[in-house]
């Protein structure tokens, strides 16, 4: 009977460990709550063949979607012991560990897509990735999720006055509440799996969110109006263990982190096709899109940048990210 426990226990340690060495080659399992039909899971599935074919067999990756091994705050936890490999995560959260990443979710910080692709790819992106590491996890890359812009009930925001007396649900964050005050609307922060049912009771008059998950989530069936005024673009980021990297050989590293730079343009690739059939679906559904001047947006959250003249490190972030070209 002890000898069984004792199996089982070693049986239960293998099945939690993130990195696994095996006769033929290292196993490295990525876990994220995504559904496998989400363009970022088909651009990890894209990584985990890459890092296949470039190795050689060598380095092979097992993933792990819909949350079959916890949530998104598990699965950083598991990363940050090491007892998994790799994870994928909205930039938002990294906040609680990084302050720097807060730069990110900050509204109309990033010009264009464009803008945002370059910054995210250069020096500043590299420095966001690697800050992570002294909480034991290490950035290998981010990828596109998105624009978030206002969708509500009966009403089109054409301009901030358009939000003034709606209640907009908004995620628990403290930049996404100051975002939507500024701009004249109520924040409201209520859990995504709620939010489809205060929608529908009318808790709250709309919601801020990117194409992909305004269909997916079926709030185009409660909410008739789209405007896309774009105020953030918060991307994901893709982390892996800083327990498991030092387990890596130095060619293991060259390997995992080519994979994962790989990915990026075909996960951006993925997420435009994504975006466009979203739009496309709602639209015949009988949403109303429009494209609203972002000036006036941009206008009425002016001040919420420049309060963090008070935050030295951030408002660094900011000017070198303005004076990205």
């Amino acid at each position: 009977m002890k000898i069984r426990s004792i199996l089982v226990l070693l049986l239960s340690s293998l099945l939690l460990t993130g990195c696994i060495q095996k006769q033929q080659g290292r196993v490295l399992k990525l876990a994220h709550g995504l559904d496998p039909s989400h363009p970022v899971h088909s651009a990890m599935v894209y990584m985990a063949d890459r890092c296949k074919e470039i190795s050689g067999g060598e380095l092979t990756i097992e993933i792990y979607p819909s949350g079959q091994l916890g949530s998104e705050q598990q699965c950083v936890e598991l990363v940050q012991i090491g007892s998994l490999a790799i994870t994928k995560v909205s930039a938002a959260v990294m906040e609680s560990f990084v302050e720097d990443f807060k730069v990110l979710g900050l509204p109309y910080v990033f010009r264009s897509k464009a803008h945002a692709f370059k910054v995210l790819d250069g020096e500043i992106g590299q420095e966001l990735l690697l800050s992570t590491v002294p909480f034991w996890m290490r950035g290998l890359c981010f990828y596109d999720a998105g624009s978030r812009s206002f969708y509500t009930i009966d009403r089109s925001i054409q301009t901030p006055d358009d939000l003034k007396g709606l209640k907009i649900r908004v995620m628990k964050s403290i930049t996404a509440m100051e975002m939507v005050k500024a701009q004249g609307g109520s924040p409201t922060p209520i859990s995504w799996g709620e939010l489809y049912t205060a929608l529908q009771s009318g808790v709250v008059d709309g919601a801020e969110n990117n194409p992909p998950s305004f269909y997916t989530s079926h709030h185009y069936e409660v909410c008739k109006f789209y405007s896309l005024n774009e105020h953030t673009m918060v991307p994901d980021v893709l982390i892996v263990s800083e327990k498991v990297w030092e387990k890596l050989t130095e060619q293991e590293q060259v390997w995992l982190q080519q994979a994962a730079n790989e990915s990026v343009p075909v996960e951006r690739r993925l997420w435009a096709e994504s975006e466009k059939e979203s739009l496309e679906i709602v639209e015949a559904e009988g949403v109303t899109i429009t494209y609203p001047d972002k000036e006036p947006f941009a206008e009425k959250v002016a001040p919420l940048l420049e309060s963090y003249r008070d935050d030295p490190k951030v408002y660094d972030l900011i000017t070198r990210i303005k004076a990205v070209q």
